[in-house]
């Protein structure tokens, strides 16, 4: 225990720092953590964790010491959604578009993405998990250090469900509207506990086959070098099954210690089938190939987590963990009904986690936490293309084994004080290196990155018995490039296979880099919260980003090693600084609440809303548009829910919108977006007080995708490939039953 006289001096130190460079400023805050085992607990006082488990998602959220959004069962159930990216692309702040969730308008990388706390495992798919296997989704704002500081743009974090402390079972049937026939789901949940023994067991079945309507349009060199200009309309097919199965268990071996093992398994078949119907408009265009498709994919993972409370002061946690991935894939591009390409491949993914942390309680409200987390991770992947002969394409480098090894280390040290009932602060310093490397002597990888991460997070409530309150954060994060963006393996254009011509701009071969360094991001965050009556919230935030060596695909004419002729080549690389700003509004609850003369008398409607406007600089890049990649200028959101006076019934929906904009990506090459538009609406009925009903309808949107819309790749030639994507409304009917 620290003296009375050091502890004074080190309190005074940490306000003098602290305090006078940010005022008044606050951010967002996280004490809403589990108290059980194996799910993302945030090192907030010792003696809380038992009470916070227990709370709702707002006041989770108030009672955090770093900015992020909690949304539980309420938001998971309302849509009767049948993946994880379908509840996602609603909530303030994130979209959904081509890789995954994303937030504050950047790209899916500069996004983290967690399970539990924990990274989550490469092949790890959102879009096949079931809602009903979700406790809760946190949206981080910013860094923390107990988590991996991989997240420029904040953190999604999905807690998994718990194991209960009583007996309960859940079943939800489902049928969803697919290009034949309707699809099939099917959730079960299970939760028993005996003594000191708590158990759970959720179970998924789904399916899905889906259709989406394609449209390209290109101008661009044909296969006489001359330009041409082209059209092709096509059906994109996709169908397969899946399952999920998330085990967990709880022994509570005394009162100071706990036992929990968190296991997860995720396994699916997939097949895709593209048919196009082409038209030459001018000259003689290259067209792409129909294509065949299909693969498998799955994950294992299990984690082990003791905990010991040595007394009311000390905490003690260990984690162990082993992950798996396996997939495989077969794609045939076919070309006037016979093969034109064939590449089959596998990848094969092993990981050791290991983690723990000690907190040490400094006081009645100060805890002092620190911490490591280590992950040694090897992957093993083959790839072999041939042509319709079953030739070699790149004899070099077809059918060798690509094996890497990639290890994680971090450590961390965090203080956690409530000052007094108006302050909280949280600080945090964190180091994590990545070591990746090649055993693959033709294709060498060698790659290390070590980040230092000092973390500040302050919260100050006008009134301790307010509603309302500023929190700011001052954090460095960063975005480290994943094994295969360091790959210097080639991959060649199917359109342009024959390595004896030259290929075009628009249709380029592509190719790794080892020595990508990472970005890195020196970020600010202010934000204001008004809790309002009935769980309703106020919010407006800014943030800020000064990000180097900032990474963009870039195309070259080169003279390659596996090529006769000269050809195109998009490769990563450190390209730029880049700044990023925004500004965030929330706002939800009741309509009597938020509009009292308006709607006074509308006690069983609810409002939610979202505005978000983004801006980002590229300092490589002459202006207008020089945008990072993928972020909008702005996005909204506006839904409501009713409960139908005089019937058991409620009904509601969610109004989601993004303008059109142009990015410049180089100095030859612009991208350019038109605006998107989702629908949601959903009508729920109680049958019983077990049993509800539940109906639901989305248009706009593609099913684990982007939204419906246009997207053009121009250069400054007047070359450019314009795409344009649409996938019918979807259904979903879901019945759910407490057995």
């Amino acid at each position: 225990m620290i003296s009375f006289k050091f502890a004074t001096m080190y309190r005074f130190l940490i306000t003098l720092v602290f305090f006078l460079p940010l005022g008044v400023f606050a951010q967002d805050a996280g004490v809403g953590t589990p108290a059980e085992p194996g799910a993302s607990t945030q090192p907030s006082v010792i003696q809380r964790v038992e009470i916070v488990a227990r709370q709702g998602s707002t006041e989770l959220r108030r009672a955090a010491s770093f900015a992020k959004q909690i949304y539980g069962r309420e938001e998971l159930d309302r849509y009767g959604d049948t993946n994880a990216l379908d509840v996602m692309r609603r909530l303030p702040g994130v979209n959904v578009d081509s890789g995954g969730p994303r937030m504050r308008g950047l790209g899916s990388g500069y996004t983290q993405i967690l399970i539990n706390g924990d990274p989550a495992p490469p092949g790890f798919n959102l879009d096949q998990l079931s809602p009903s296997q979700i406790e809760r989704i946190e949206v981080i704002k910013a860094a923390t250090a107990e988590q991996s500081a991989q997240a420029v743009a904040g953190s999604i974090n999905v807690i998994l469900k718990e194991a209960s402390r009583r007996s309960l079972s859940s079943l939800r049937l489902g049928l969803a509207s697919g290009k034949d026939r309707p699809l099939a789901n099917v959730n079960y949940s299970i939760s028993e506990s005996v003594g000191p023994f708590n158990m759970s067991l959720p179970i998924s079945l789904f399916e899905w086959n889906r259709e989406i309507r394609n449209s390209v349009d290109r101008k661009m060199a044909g296969s006489d070098g001359q330009t041409a200009v082209s059209e092709q309309l096509g059906n994109i097919n996709s169908w397969g099954w899946g399952y999920n199965l998330a085990p967990r268990f709880n022994y509570k071996v005394s009162d100071e210690q706990t036992i929990a093992l968190a296991t997860f398994f995720q396994k699916g078949y997939w097949n895709n089938r593209t048919d196009y119907a082409n038209r030459a408009v001018s000259g003689s265009p290259i067209f792409d190939d129909n294509a065949i498709q299909n693969g498998y994919w799955e994950n294992r993972r299990g984690n082990l987590t003791w905990i010991n409370r040595f007394s009311e002061d000390q905490r003690i946690e260990i984690k162990a963990g082993v992950q798996q991935s396996r997939s495989a894939f077969d794609l045939r591009n076919l070309r006037a009904g016979a093969t034109q390409l064939q590449t089959v491949g596998s990848n094969q993914d092993d990981a050791i986690t290991q983690a723990g942390k000690y907190s040490q309680l400094l006081g009645s409200a100060h805890t002092l936490t620190a911490g490591w987390d280590l992950e040694n991770r090897e992957r093993l992947e083959r790839r072999t293309t041939t042509n319709g002969a079953g030739i070699a394409l790149l004899p070099s480098f077809e059918g060798q084994a690509f094996e890497a090894q990639m290890r994680r280390q971090a450590y961390y040290i965090q203080d956690e004080w409530e000052i007094s009932p108006q302050w909280q602060l949280n600080l945090g310093l964190r180091n994590e290196s990545i070591a990746s490397e090649s055993k693959n002597a033709s294709l060498p990888v060698a790659n290390v990155s070590s980040v230092l991460s000092p973390l500040a997070h302050v919260t100050y409530k006008f009134d301790p018995k307010s509603r309302d309150m500023v929190r700011a954060s001052l954090t460095r994060s960063y975005k480290a490039a994943g094994l295969n963006a360091l790959l210097a393996r080639p991959v060649v254009n199917s359109a342009y296979a024959n390595t004896n011509q030259t290929n075009t701009y628009l249709a380029p071969d592509r190719i790794g880099n080892p020595t990508l360094s990472p970005e890195l991001a020196t970020g600010l965050d202010i934000a204001y919260e008004n809790y309002l009556n009935n769980d309703g919230i106020f919010s407006v935030g800014v943030f800020h980003r000064n990000l180097t060596n900032v990474v963009r695909n870039l195309t070259e004419l080169r003279n390659v090693s596996w090529a006769a002729a000269p050809r195109w080549i998009t490769q990563p690389q450190n390209f730029s600084d880049a700044t990023t700003s925004g500004l965030e509004f929330e706002l939800r609850g009741r309509a009597s609440d938020l509009m009292p003369q308006l709607m006074g008398n509308a006690k069983a409607l609810n409002l939610r809303s979202s505005l978000s406007f983004y801006r980002s600089s590229i300092a490589a890049l002459p202006g207008p548009n020089n945008r990072l990649d993928g972020q909008q200028p702005w996005s909204a959101n506006l839904g409501f829910d009713q409960r139908i006076s005089g019937l058991p019934l409620s009904v509601g929906g969610n109004l989601s919108i993004s303008p059109g904009y142009d990015t410049r990506q180089s100095a030859e090459q612009y991208f350019k977006r038109s605006s998107t538009k989702g629908i949601d609406l959903f009508a729920m009925m109680p049958l019983s007080p077990t049993m509800s009903l539940r109906a639901a309808a989305s248009a706009g949107v593609q099913q684990f995708g982007p939204p419906n819309g246009r997207t053009q790749t121009l250069l400054s030639n007047g070359d450019y490939i314009l795409t344009d994507r649409y996938a019918k409304p979807q259904l979903n009917i879901t019945l759910d039953m407490r057995l």
